[in-house]
């Protein structure tokens, strides 16, 4: 009787796994998430008064770089392999990129190109020459505009978000942050939000929105470049907003293990201390050993990572920045170049084909597997899973066995998602197997890799 039961309960559950469902990516967020790397560049009137906050009462004439190159920028960014650009149009200081209509505080009032300069335009056409995303940051806070405070000043965010869609689009991403200080009539603003996203929406249906929460890119928490070694695409939004009301950053590193909508992390960092250019800050920017460890804690744990990358007061970025990228671009491509499992052989057809739209099921946690084996034994210190993320993400707890020497070492993780990388000590391994210790429903995986990188560069978890 006693038999009869557990196996009973063991076959509802296995249905139950079945049926699940799950929350899904959209195609434009499953885009978005191949992106993996781009850049954030912050530049304004900021870039020429050293700070990193504006007052919003600096006089436009402040702005103007001596030989802004937006192709240079795009150069760099493909020499470090980065798939795209977001662009501060609009900081807290209220100064517009565009000679917006709505505003009085933009380039057209600057003394670049005796105001008939337009850094959108500039970049926008620059990232279509270089083949790069464009996307841009615009602040709702307003330390300039007059309306700010009052309900006109919805009209006129609006308005601005009109322009750049109408101006200047595609635009892959719109970067919202939540700040909301005080504006020149010393009141804070009550933000619109619902027709904020609708006005988006609307007028380009193809872009992702970057919030706190979303609504379809999140915040991860912290500035560091780092995602939560349990990394949940899903996110529960009932009940905040962006901002002062948004979950806790905790919540927002790890998102919510059963959160009702795909709203997954990213990861924002700066090259320097600072997001915006100071020169004393030369000697300060991050190593591409650095950089390397912060892809390995964005995006290695399903996130995306965006490296911010100040031009300075000529509009240009730094052969200093430059050299790091294009470092971190090496150590990434030597990293990953000679995956092991390609040759293996496996128990199962798709997950070890190097095709993320292939995949291998496996339905009876804690029994079933997937196993590699390699032709000869392979030193590998670095394992890098996909979860076939197109159907949602499954995995609770994964354990991997590595076979070495008649002896098995095992590794244990959390949340995969869109990429999960593991590393650890060196071993000389004869194969593989993934064994899922709990999920949500029909763990599907999409890849396992294998390799050997530089010892130096990796901090075993």
């Amino acid at each position: 009787m006693k038999k009869s039961f557990t196996a009973t309960c063991i076959f509802i559950f296995s249905i139950q796994l079945l049926i699940a469902q799950l929350p899904t990516p959209t195609t434009q967020q499953l885009q978005w998430h191949d992106m993996e790397f781009y850049l954030f560049t912050h530049f304004g009137p900021n870039t020429f008064t050293n700070k990193e906050w504006g007052e919003g009462t600096e006089k436009e004439e402040v702005f103007n770089p001596t030989n802004l190159d937006c192709r240079q920028w795009c150069r760099v960014a493909k020499a470090a392999g980065a798939s795209g650009i977001i662009i501060t149009a609009k900081h807290h200081d209220g100064f517009c990129l565009w000679p917006s209509k709505f505003s009085t505080h933009t380039v057209r009032e600057s003394k670049w190109k005796d105001g008939k300069g337009d850094v959108l335009k500039e970049l926008s056409a620059a990232c279509k020459e270089y083949g790069l995303k464009f996307s841009v940051y615009l602040s709702p806070w307003d330390r300039n505009n007059p309306a700010y405070g009052t309900p006109k000043y919805n009209d006129v965010f609006v308005q601005m978000i009109t322009e750049i869609f109408t101006n200047y689009g595609p635009i892959c991403e719109l970067w919202w942050d939540g700040a909301n200080g005080e504006g020149p009539n010393g009141k804070k603003q009550i933000y619109d939000w619902n027709r904020f996203k609708e006005t988006v929406k609307k007028l380009s249906p193809n872009t992702v929105v970057f919030s706190d929460i979303g609504p379809q890119i999140r915040w991860v928490g912290n500035e560091n470049g780092i995602a939560g070694k349990t990394n949940w695409n899903t996110l529960d939004t009932v009940g905040y907003s962006a901002g002062k009301d948004a979950p806790s950053t905790d919540t927002l590193n790890a998102g919510n293990i059963n959160g009702k909508f795909w709203i997954p992390a990213e990861c924002d960092v700066s090259i320097r201390p600072g997001w915006f250019y100071h020169k004393e800050d030369d000697d300060k920017v991050k190593s591409p050993e650095k950089l390397f460890d912060l892809y390995l804690k964005s995006v290695g744990r399903g996130a995306t990572l965006l490296l911010n990358v100040p031009p300075d007061r000529r509009g240009i970025i730094t052969d200093i920045d430059s050299v790091a990228l294009v470092g971190f671009k090496k150590l990434r491509e030597e990293s990953f170049k000679n995956n092991f499992c390609i040759q293996a052989i496996a128990n199962k057809k798709g997950f070890n084909d190097n095709n993320a739209n292939t995949f291998a099921t496996i339905k009876d946690n804690g029994k079933e597997n997937l196993q590699l084996h390699f032709n000869k034994p392979e030193k590998i210190n670095c394992i890098v899973l996909k979860e076939f993320v197109k159907d949602g993400q499954s995995v609770i707890k994964f354990k991997i066995q590595l076979k070495v020497n008649g002896k098995v070492d095992i590794l244990t993780g959390t949340t995969i998602g869109h990429k999960r990388i593991i590393t650890f000590n060196a071993v000389e391994a004869d194969g593989i197997s993934l064994k899922i210790i709990d999920s949500k429903a029909v763990v599907k995986i999409a890849e396992i890799e294998a390799y050997l990188i530089n010892e130096k560069l990796i901090e075993k978890e």
